[in-house]
């Protein structure tokens, strides 16, 4: 299996398509593994001349693991909401930068187009603002900006993401679904897909303990307000109508934020990736990417 030493972590990756075409690095979100990237859809890309690469986080699948770093993830939360001091978290959004930045240091690619989804966005917003000479071009798909009041999450969806974590795979499997619909509340849920997809992320290398430490990363990271207001780097921004985990005033709000910014706003999507979106969502990720250069 393939891992690149990155940022003092050890990084689980998987590349599509030719070294030789512009290099375009997928960032997965909160304790999600690189494989909620499809498969088809990583080729998709590659298919349209990239040179695709994803890979786990840090604390999550394969990649390094933190096995027993402390958070205090309520805390991390009451501070986010200005209600009292922000306690020590074990990392922060900018060393998930840093550890992408490695990733392509080792791959030997000096800029790369990047593209983030939910806190995979923050993530990818992030690297931007730090070394934009590295970025050929930004997409943030279902994100938001740090911003505490443009982080708007229906209720049914935070239980999901603070919940309990599943003790089986039967339970994990199970909660899948009632999952999914809190998330997105959309018509095009493919049931038998969202199980068959949580089983293979159960079997892979599910790793719960990286979930409060990835919430409390983001939270502690703060606003991000006045470095995308700077960013000269082309950007996409996209977005479901229909997400409750992050509401689509996150991506508009980005939007707003960076200049000249495309936004792309999707009828009947949540916080996921349909399968009936991708050629809609992969078309404008190749047509913005294409606009912004090659390295």
């Amino acid at each position: 299996m393939p891992f690149a030493a990155a940022n003092g972590m050890d990084l689980y990756y998987e590349t599509f398509g030719q070294p030789s075409d512009p290099a375009l690095l997928l960032v997965m979100g909160l304790g999600a593994q690189c494989i909620v990237w499809p498969q088809e859809f990583c080729q998709m890309l590659a298919d349209g001349g990239r040179y695709v690469i994803r890979f786990d986080n840090r604390d999550c699948g394969l990649s390094t693991h933190l096995d027993g770093a402390e958070v205090n993830v309520e805390a991390v939360m009451m501070a986010s909401l200005g209600m009292g001091e922000m306690p020590s978290v074990p990392y922060l959004l900018s060393d998930f930068a840093d550890d992408a930045f490695g990733l392509l240091d080792a791959l030997d690619v000096p800029a790369a187009h990047i593209v983030g989804a939910s806190m995979g966005g923050m993530i990818v917003q992030q690297m931007a603002i730090a070394r934009a000479e590295r970025v050929l071009s930004l997409t943030s798909i279902m994100s938001t900006t740090g911003e505490v009041e443009f982080f708007e999450t229906a209720p049914e969806a935070m239980a999901v993401l603070t919940g309990p974590p599943a003790t089986t795979r039967d339970e994990y499997i199970d909660r899948s679904v009632p999952a999914s619909r809190a998330c997105s509340t959309h018509s095009l849920i493919d049931e038998d897909a969202v199980r068959t997809a949580a089983a293979a992320s159960y079997d892979r290398g599910l790793y719960p303990e990286g979930g409060p430490r990835h919430m409390a990363a983001s939270l502690a990271s703060g606003s991000r307000a006045d470095g995308l207001r700077t960013l000269r780097v082309p950007t996409l921004v996209i977005h479901g109508r229909a997400d409750q985990l992050i509401k689509m005033s996150g991506g508009l709000r980005t939007a707003e934020l960076v200049p000249n910014a495309r936004l792309l706003l999707i009828n009947e999507m949540g916080h996921d990736l349909p399968r009936p979106h991708w050629p809609t969502m992969v078309s404008a990720i190749l047509t913005h990417s294409a606009g912004a250069g090659h390295c």
